[in-house]
C-alpha cells in the first residue's frame, strides 16, 4: 500500500488522539481557541510529512508515533525550501545485523553496484530525452561504456548533455543548487526525492551515512544521495512540463509544489514489475541490502519508457 504524503503550509497545530493525526488551528489569530480542520488521518497510512510555515506546531507524542511507524518529517526554511529532515532511529528489527553486513561490504562489490546506479541513471535520461523527442543515443553510448566505479566519470558527461537538451534552447539553463530558475524547482523536488529515498533506506535496516560513492563525512545521507539518482528523471520530466507550460515559475507556487509533492505516486517500473515510485524507493533498498548479503549482485532499480508517461496533470490536495 502507498503511504500518504501530507503537506501543510499554515499555522496548523498537529496531535495525536487514538493513533490519528489531529489537525486543528486558531479560530482567530489572537485566541487559544483551537478548531478542527479536517478529518482525523490514520497515522499508519502515513509515509510523508512536509511542514512549510514556521508556526505550525507539532507535539512530541504525534513525531513519536510517526517515527514508530517510519514517517519522513521534512521541515522547510523561510523560502520553503526543505532544510531538515527527520527519521526514525531503528527502521527494521535486524537493525544492528544488516548495518555489520552493509559496513563489511566490499569495495569492489560497491563500486560494482555504483556502476548499475549510473547506468540506470543514464538510462533514465535517454528514455525521457527520447519520449521528448529530443536528442538522446549519445547516452545510450555513455551507458554502455561505464565502468566499475565510473573512473571515466560519464555520469558527469552524461549530464552535460542531457541539462543542454532537456530545457528549451533559449533557456539557457545552466544546473545548479543557487542557479537561476528552474533550479528552484528541482531543488524542491529533488528534496522530496532524498526524504523518500532515506527513509526507504532506514527502513530497510541500512545506515543512510554509508554511501556506495558519495563519502563527505559532513553527509548524513550519502546512501540516500547514491539510491536516489535514477529516480532523479522522474523529478525533471515533472519540472521540464511546468517549463514549457504558460504559466511563469520564477516563484514556487503552491501549484508548483502540488505537482512536484505527486512525485511518490508516479509510476515506476522495476524490471518487469511497476509500482508506485514511493514502494519503488522500498524495493531498491532492500534489494541493496541483498546484494550486501551477496544474495544477488544485481540492484533492482527503476525505469521508464516511451510509454510509461507519468500523469502529471494530476494536483495533490494542499492543507
Amino acid at each position: 500500500m502507498i503511504k500518504r504524503t501530507l503537506y501543510f503550509s499554515q499555522p496548523y497545530y498537529l496531535s495525536r488522539r487514538l493513533e490519528q493525526l489531529i489537525i486543528e488551528a486558531p479560530v482567530d489569530k489572537n485566541l487559544p481557541k483551537l478548531v478542527k480542520q479536517a478529518d482525523p488521518i490514520p497515522i499508519e497510512d502515513i509515509g510523508l510529512i512536509v511542514l512549510d510555515h514556521p508556526q505550525i506546531t507539532i507535539t512530541q507524542g504525534l513525531i513519536t508515533r510517526l517515527l514508530e511507524h517510519n514517517a519522513a518529517i521534512v521541515h522547510c526554511d523561510d523560502r520553503h525550501l526543505p532544510t531538515a529532515l527527520l527519521l526514525p532511529l531503528e527502521g527494521h528489527h535486524t537493525l544492528a545485523e544488516r548495518q555489520r553486513v552493509q559496513l563489511a561490504s566490499s569495495e569492489p562489490l560497491r563500486k560494482q553496484l555504483w556502476q548499475q546506479v549510473v547506468v540506470a541513471k543514464i538510462k533514465n535520461q535517454a528514455a525521457l530525452l527520447q519520449k521528448l523527442n529530443k536528442p538522446h543515443t549519445s547516452l545510450l553510448t555513455y551507458a554502455k561504456n561505464v565502468r566499475s566505479g565510473d573512473p571515466d566519470n560519464y555520469e558527469a558527461r552524461a549530464a552535460a548533455y542531457y541539462w543542454a537538451h532537456l530545457f528549451p534552447s533559449d533557456l539557457d539553463f545552466r544546473r545548479g543548487r543557487d542557479e537561476l530558475p528552474p533550479n528552484n524547482l528541482l531543488n524542491y523536488g529533488y528534496a522530496i526525492l532524498r526524504a523518500l529515498v532515506a527513509r526507504a533506506i532506514v527502513g530497510a535496516g541500512l545506515l543512510p551515512s554509508q554511501g556506495l560513492h558519495h563519502s563527505n563525512k559532513y553527509n548524513a545521507y550519502a546512501l540516500a544521495d547514491d539510491l536516489m539518482e535514477p529516480f532523479r528523471p522522474f523529478v525533471d520530466a515533472i519540472v521540464q512540463q511546468i517549463v514549457v507550460g504558460k504559466k511563469p515559475y520564477d516563484t514556487l507556487t503552491k501549484e508548483h509544489k502540488a505537482r512536484l509533492m505527486m512525485l511518490p505516486q508516479l509510476d515506476v517500473r522495476i524490471r518487469t514489475e511497476r509500482s508506485p515510485l514511493f514502494n519503488a524507493t522500498h524495493t531498491v533498498a532492500v534489494s541493496l541490502f541483498r546484494c550486501f548479503e551477496s544474495e544477488t549482485r544485481k540492484l533492482a532499480l527503476p525505469s521508464f519508457t516511451e510509454s510509461d508517461t507519468p500523469d502529471l496533470e494530476l494536483q495533490l490536495p494542499l492543507t
